[in-house]
């Protein structure tokens, strides 16, 4: 495994994953038995594909903020009988932000309605790719009304005289 996807990954908090080649998802995680775990379903966040998925692509960013590694991983689920799930969901669980319960009220919700992912780096691929990866704004049908500009003084009309 690469230095730099292990010590970026054991650092952080949110990983966009992206899936089949879909727009990459901002997701959270943690960097736990040498794979990044996500959970996704009911109840928590959303990351279409990955359920199903048997590969992704994950990019993670550096203290600056901005994007320091991209490497493609291996996706698998981690099931509420197996032996991993009793080492690391509970621990995973108690990474979760804002959860409602304690750990084991978490780990319970998580078997019943939930899948948790295990993303292992597969090695390779951990550059930064030449171009931007700017992609346009996604289509919606969200819109603001624009307010209208400030001004500090009021603007005079042109017809008036300015000696006066």
């Amino acid at each position: 495994m690469d230095a730099l996807v292990e010590e970026a990954a054991k650092k952080a908090a949110v990983a966009w994953v992206a899936v089949g080649g879909r727009p990459a998802t901002l997701v959270w995680c943690a960097w736990l038995g040498g794979a990044l775990l996500v959970v996704s379903g009911e109840g928590e966040q959303a990351v279409p594909g990955l359920a199903e998925a048997a590969a992704a692509e994950v990019s993670l960013r550096g203290d600056h903020g901005g994007r320091i590694v991209t490497f493609p991983v291996d996706v698998s689920r981690i099931a509420p009988v197996d032996e991993a799930w009793a080492e690391l969901v509970p621990q995973l669980a108690g990474k979760r932000l804002n959860g409602v319960g304690g750990a084991e009220d978490l780990a319970r919700a998580w078997a019943e309605r939930c899948v948790v992912s295990r993303l292992t780096p597969a090695g390779g691929g951990a550059e930064l790719p030449d171009d931007a990866q700017a992609a346009p704004p996604r289509p919606t049908r969200a819109t603001r009304i624009p307010r209208r500009p400030f001004r500090l003084h009021k603007v005079r009309g042109a017809t008036r005289d300015p000696r006066r």
